[in-house]
């Protein structure tokens, strides 16, 4: 894992994926390696190209993931591999997954059918493979062009970027995960979490309306809400400074 996550700093934001794959090519062998990176819709994926290339003029061609290999392993969290009777190709796919957030696939097509060892090799690459992705995607438009099997509107465009940085956060003590539903059309409605040493603080807003007013006010309205939490205060002082009514 350090080798994997030293290589790509070494690479620019948008080759980092690359690196990786070449990577797996000469240390297993594979015939191919790919990501994949789940869309806006929480139901496809999106295969990533060379430099983690998509067509940007329309939107991403989606795999639906229903009763599929990458569905099973994206719900189980655990590697899955396809056999082949036939002597073809050997499929491993495993989770790119940061704290229960589930970023996407890591896909490999290897010679032979790899051993307990090689599984967990893969599955460690992967695991690095999404700090990979969280640390180059402020940097590049290459994720959110993977993600757009839809076209977001003007107001749905603001409010993904008002959500945390990661959708989901699993630990120990707790499971926390969110998202916008309709992905494509959404205008007031947000979700926020953080998580300080002794409580989870978890805030749902809706600015009323599906459209660039609402977005608009749900901007001012997040803002508000973490500048006073980031400030101290607690749940009724921040509802206050935002113009919200609190319930604990």
């Amino acid at each position: 894992m350090a080798k994997t996550l030293a290589a790509a700093e070494t690479a620019a934001p948008v080759e980092s994926l690359d690196v990786v794959a070449r990577m797996l090519k000469e240390r297993l062998g594979a015939a191919s390696v790919s990501f994949l990176i789940t869309d806006f819709t929480g139901g496809s994926v999106v295969r990533l190209g060379a430099a983690g290339s998509v067509e940007t003029d329309e939107p991403a061609r989606r795999i639906t993931l229903h009763g599929t290999l990458y569905d099973d392993v994206i719900r189980t969290q655990q590697p899955g591999k396809e056999d082949r009777d036939d002597g073809s190709l050997v499929r491993v796919v495993a989770p790119v997954t940061n704290r229960g957030d589930a970023i996407g696939l890591l896909e490999l097509f290897l010679p032979a059918a790899p051993d307990a060892e090689v599984m967990r090799e893969i599955g460690e690459t992967a695991h690095a493979l999404a700090y990979i992705v969280i640390a180059n995607r402020a940097f590049t438009d290459v994720y959110q062009w993977g993600r757009r099997t839809i076209s977001l509107s003007l107001a749905a465009e603001i409010q993904h970027r008002l959500l945390p940085t990661s959708l989901a956060c699993e630990a120990a003590q707790f499971a926390v995960a969110g998202a916008l539903e309709p992905a494509d059309h959404v205008g007031g409605d947000t979700f926020d979490y953080v998580i300080d040493r002794d409580r989870v603080q978890l805030s749902v807003t809706d600015a009323m309306g599906h459209d660039v007013g609402a977005a608009l006010l749900a901007t001012l309205l997040v803002g508000a809400l973490r500048r006073a939490r980031r400030a101290g205060a607690d749940l009724a002082d921040a509802s206050a400074a935002s113009g919200t009514t609190a319930e604990r």
